[in-house]
């Protein structure tokens, strides 16, 4: 008699990808007036590449959202060729009607006079952890403030290395675990259910670009703080971002008004003059793409130089 395999039950701290996909799916409507930090990190990540000598002809946002940084890249490089990619549809499609925008204003003013590309990016839903591209295709990857939702890094750095060309460089931003530490402590006075998900150590990121096959990583991070009225409005501005509870052990059904009370009860001990504090450990990352070291079926590539006869 043979017994059955052992199979490792969900952790309840990973996210649900299908949860993810539906509350970014209604959020898309309410996402840019809530945006702020999202807005902020993202032109800080842009800003970054003041500081790159890289001319990119094709870019890839992973995670866009309604393209607010897609936008910036296409203004930054208007030579190159954007492409947005976010799980949610109605995120796509949110990008695409304000590159469309964008792209109209820009063809009046600007186009006739530096004579750039007229074409307009490209936005795709998709999954990042299995690019729809096939082979290398870009020469920027991008990602602000969407790898949090993602359970494994080490399947979406993958395929960045995967479409990158070489030379390529991959930057991006994430949230390292202090953030919320305010409410996830708050809810873990109130019942046993996850409700805050969990998020990866900086120097862990690092370690998996290493893995990946990136060359020359560069990490670093910043703490800013978020300050709300009171705890009812950082749960609706979470709701409006759609930066709801997706993790596996959330609790199913209605959370009840005893439980909210509490909850809220712990954060208002931490209002101080009328405000309440929401701490964000924001990682910023980039690392590029280097000569590959094995074929694809593993094998070491070995290099092999003749110097000229003297």
């Amino acid at each position: 008699m043979t017994s059955a395999p052992d199979f490792a039950p969900p952790d309840p701290r990973d996210v649900d990808p299908a949860a993810v996909r539906r509350a970014f799916s209604r959020a898309a409507a309410t996402y840019d007036a809530a945006a702020a930090l999202q807005r902020e990190v993202g032109a800080r990540l842009v800003s970054r590449l003041d500081v790159v000598r890289l001319a990119p002809q094709r870019i890839l946002d992973v995670g866009c959202g309604t393209g607010e940084a897609t936008a910036e890249l296409a203004a930054r490089y208007p030579d190159a060729h954007v492409v947005g990619l976010d799980l949610a549809l109605p995120m796509a499609q949110a990008a695409r009607e304000r590159l469309r925008r964008g792209r109209s204003l820009y063809r009046r003013l600007l186009a006739p006079i530096r004579g750039a590309r007229g074409d307009a990016a490209h936005l795709v839903c998709a999954d990042a952890n299995l690019l729809p591209f096939a082979g290398v295709a870009f020469d920027l990857v991008f990602s602000s403030l969407a790898l949090q939702w993602v359970n494994d890094l080490s399947r979406p750095f993958a395929e960045v290395r995967r479409v990158l060309r070489v030379g390529g460089l991959f930057t991006f931003t994430t949230f390292g675990p202090d953030t919320l530490k305010e409410l996830r402590a708050a809810f873990a006075r109130a019942d046993g259910h996850t409700h805050v998900s969990r998020f990866v150590d900086m120097h862990d990121v690092g370690d998996m670009l290493v893995a990946a096959g990136f060359a020359d990583p560069v990490m670093d991070m910043e703490t800013i703080t978020v300050t709300y009225a009171s705890p009812r409005a950082l749960m609706l501005d979470l709701k409006a971002l759609g930066a709801t509870n997706a993790t596996r052990g959330r609790p199913r059904g209605l959370t009840g008004r005893g439980r909210i009370a509490r909850v809220f009860g712990q954060l208002e001990k931490l209002v101080r003059d009328g405000a309440l504090p929401a701490t964000y450990e924001v990682v910023y990352g980039h690392a590029w793409k280097g000569e590959p070291r094995t074929t694809p079926d593993g094998l070491p590539i070995v290099r092999l130089r003749r110097d000229r006869p003297r």
